[in-house]
């Protein structure tokens, strides 16, 4: 996003009549609209917002309860606090994102800091230059307090996707939030449970306030997975809207840049600053005219009035808490005034076809973009091809922290399908297109302005299981409705919707067609307003520090 600093600040001065509430308040509750008002009253500073976020990873990441989800802490964070501070009295404009801390999953390049994918295997590895929207991020004022863990390379990346084989299935089997490299992350709302992958070190600091939004990145349930299982907001952009230049890949069809945040308000915000188009991304050409630099604007109380919304029931069943709460969701949503369509069918031939196109995707393209991106972005020594992530698993020598991980990289590098294949052209080409035209076709049959569903038909599963249970799931990737948005491109928004009987975040998800982002974020605020439903986590709670003057 191309705007000036005096356009910037006029466009914060805009945002604070209409969010900003004047009371003493707390970092957990607070929007980054709160924050500027702050800045600018002199009530609150750029480093003490920071120290305030770094005493809360002090507290609760490695020590207390362990949440585990930062991989590499920024060093200079505080330095650049104070120079933002600096700018600041210097009487010099504010960008969007103006001093506020951040977290990024580590997959998206940073100059001053490594980038690992989660791998060990890339360990130290510092890339020469940041990400597209890392840039962006930079240059409307954010700070970056920490990169943080993730499944590693994303999950889907060297993994046993479409095997058949239950032995090699079982041996590839890795408890969601775990890494080689960072390890363990824990849901803080309970931290015997998954924080759900692959942005599961996002999601985990967010829900626990180690820094007022994240990114994540998603490729078929990353950013939603996550939101769902830690009970935050999260969005999954329509397919193109945002760059993937500079963040380590899995498939350049289905992955996407997504913000990850505790309201409506700091994604739509986050949205505006990274949206756009890239020179070096061809599928970002797609949103030309169709991006927003301030997606604030449409977030109304009333937005819902009038609005067609679909249910799918297809993505419910699996558990009664998770369906009741989204049944009071339900009857919300129509006293806010929206016209319910209840039950919206996705036909079957599209449910059918879902896992074959995942899978196929995932395998083939992950083995020629992971060698593009280590080609391009990793120096020498470093693994260069999928078959050199294999040898150096392989080699006892490297003393390699999962071999679960390893079993997938093997069955990914012999995967039988390549890229010139007709089953994988015929995919790419065809399969998506009749998913997003059987999408399309639901919408306008019903005459709808979105579908809704629960993000994950349950809440998040135990990291260890009792005996004779499978791993831990729920709010995962590829869950229930995961693959809708992502096989069609369409945007998917993740709201807090309530609690399960044992304490677990249940959330709504909000599907628009392609570049129906300023509706279905108006819906989801109008939601999140009328519910207020998202929790600070158990195990993170509000410490006295947090406290801040607005």
């Amino acid at each position: 996003m191309k705007i000036c600093r005096r356009i910037a600040s006029l466009v914060l001065a805009s945002a604070f009549s209409t969010f900003v509430h004047a009371a003493a308040s707390d970092v957990e509750h607070a929007t980054i609209a709160d924050l500027h008002a702050a800045f600018q009253a002199g009530t609150l500073t750029v480093e003490r917002l920071t120290r305030i976020y770094l005493a809360r990873i002090q507290a609760y990441d490695k020590q207390g309860p362990g949440i585990n989800a930062v991989i590499t802490l920024n060093p200079n964070a505080l330095a650049e606090a104070r120079a933002l501070d600096a700018e600041r009295r210097a009487g010099r404009g504010m960008g969007p994102l103006f001093g506020i801390p951040i977290v990024l999953k580590d997959n998206f390049n940073t100059f001053d800091l490594p980038t690992t994918a989660g791998s060990q295997l890339l360990e130290g590895s510092v890339p020469s230059e940041d990400a597209f929207v890392t840039k962006k991020l930079r240059a409307a004022g954010a700070i970056i307090l920490a990169k943080v863990n993730m499944s590693e390379f994303a999950g889907g990346g060297g993994s046993t996707m479409g095997a058949t084989d239950p032995a090699v299935i079982r041996a590839g089997r890795i408890p969601q939030g775990f890494s080689s490299m960072g390890g363990q992350t824990h849901n803080p709302h309970n931290t015997d449970y998954v924080p759900s992958g692959s942005s599961g070190g996002t999601g985990a600091s967010i829900a626990a306030s180690f820094a007022q939004f994240g990114l994540g990145s998603d490729t078929g349930g990353s950013v939603r997975g996550p939101s769902s299982a830690n009970g935050i907001v999260g969005l999954r952009p329509t397919h193109g809207l945002i760059s993937r230049t500079g963040i380590v890949p899995i498939s350049f069809s289905l992955d996407t840049a997504g913000p990850m945040g505790r309201s409506v308000y700091d994604i739509s915000l986050a949205l505006g600053v990274i949206a756009g188009i890239d020179p070096a991304d061809a599928a970002t050409r797609e949103s030309a005219g169709m991006h927003e630099p301030d997606y604030t604007k449409f977030l109304k109380i009333g937005s819902l009035k009038g609005a067609r919304i679909g249910v799918v029931r297809q993505f419910m069943g699996a558990d009664p808490d998770t369906d009741s709460v989204i049944g009071a969701s339900i009857a919300t949503l129509e006293k806010l005034g929206a016209v319910i369509v209840d039950p919206v069918k996705i036909p079957d031939f599209a449910v059918g076809a879902k896992q074959q196109i995942s899978d196929v995707l995932h395998q083939v393209e992950f083995k020629a973009q992971i060698a593009q991106y280590l080609q391009a972005y990793t120096k020498p020594g470093y693994p260069k091809t999928l078959g050199d992530l294999v040898a150096r698993a392989s080699d006892p020598a490297t003393h390699y922290r999962s071999p679960e991980k390893l079993v997938g990289f093997r069955f990914a590098e012999a995967f039988p399908i390549g890229s010139n294949d007709p089953i994988y052209l015929t995919i790419k080409t065809e399969g998506l297109a009749m998913e997003r035209a059987a999408i399309q076709a639901v919408f306008a049959d019903n005459n709808l302005d979105a579908l809704i569903y629960p993000t994950s038909p349950r809440p998040a599963t135990l990291i260890a299981p009792p005996p004779g249970r499978g791993p831990g799931g729920g709010a995962g990737a590829g869950a229930a409705g995961a693959w809708l948005a992502s096989e069609t491109g369409f945007p998917e928004l993740v709201i807090p919707a309530g609690m399960s009987k044992d304490g677990l975040p249940v959330t709504i998800s909000f599907v628009g067609t392609a570049f129906s982002e300023p509706k279905i974020l108006g819906y989801g605020y109008d939601f999140e307003q009328a519910t207020k439903a998202i929790a600070v986590p158990k195990m993170t709670p509000v410490l006295p520090g947090d406290a801040i003057s607005l």
